[in-house]
């Protein structure tokens, strides 16, 4: 456990985006949107990709994993106009910050690799 609790707090910024995962899956409920299929699923679905993407980082880092993060945050940002969304405003303010700080985080963490493990 000692193990994983180094890995989890040395690489925080994995560990930031596993917990914006779990907020995302559980966010309709508290946001109340959850009358939304199409904004739940959205909410559902890309949270737990973070988590387990995330989680993964976590235990075993690889590049592709942030550039999947950043693309998934990249779509979040996006998916409330994509997917027509945009008059639930909690939910298109919910895709919107969680999505630009799971790009964040994620992109943070693989400069932060690449600078402390140059190729």
């Amino acid at each position: 456990m000692t193990d994983l609790w180094k890995k989890m707090t040395g690489d925080w910024q994995d560990s930031v985006n596993v917990l914006l995962g779990l907020w995302l899956v559980l966010s309709p409920w508290i946001l109340q949107f959850q009358d939304s299929r199409l904004a739940t699923a959205n909410a559902v679905i890309i949270g737990a990709v973070i988590a387990v993407m995330s989680l993964a980082a976590v235990v075993s880092f690889r590049n592709w994993e942030e550039w999947a993060g950043m693309a998934v945050g990249a779509w979040l940002v996006v998916s409330p106009w994509v997917l027509g969304l945009t008059a639930l405003t909690l939910a298109t303010w919910n895709f919107v910050i969680v999505g630009a700080l799971v790009f964040a985080m994620a992109g943070w963490s693989l400069y932060e690799h690449d600078a402390h493990h140059p190729a």
